[in-house]
């Protein structure tokens, strides 16, 4: 039976290719080769591998395989969040909260919180509501204008 499962994983890696290339950036980067992650996540994130760019993302926010660059990671995660990713809409929005790597904007912010919110996250919903009290009720009703029309 365990052939049957080793054989199934081979298959789909086979009919997956980016997804087996993606596993072994991953098992790269947990053996702390980030730069052969960069590569590896770079070159599936430009090729639109949703999950790469959050991934790509995440080294250049924490400096891992490349030089930190929080406009590269913001850019993205944004790329990411625009494609539906939940973890990239409550990065970007929590750059967006604090102005890095992109202007602060409260209102694209709560934005992204609220987009990364209604998928279920408990985090977002939360520093959501921490970006709402800090804005004027005019931005408030800019962000869920913008929501709506999600």
């Amino acid at each position: 039976m365990r052939s049957v499962g080793a054989a199934v994983i081979l298959i789909l890696f086979a009919c997956f290719p980016a997804r087996a290339d993606f596993m072994n950036a991953l098992a790269a980067y947990d053996a702390g080769a980030y730069g052969v992650a960069f590569t590896e996540w770079r070159r599936l994130a430009e090729h639109g591998d949703v999950d790469a760019q959050v991934a790509l993302a995440g080294l250049y926010e924490a400096g891992l395989g490349a030089p930190r660059d929080d406009r590269r990671a913001a850019h993205w995660y944004r790329t990411a969040a625009e494609r539906g990713h939940v973890i990239a809409r409550l990065n970007i929005g929590d750059f967006y909260s604090r102005g890095r790597g992109v202007g602060l904007d409260r209102v694209r912010a709560w934005y992204w919180l609220d987009l990364a919110a209604s998928a279920g996250s408990v985090w977002a919903r939360k520093r959501r509501d921490e970006v709402a009290a800090r804005m004027t009720p005019d931005q408030i009703r800019q962000a869920e204008a913008m929501a709506s029309r999600h």
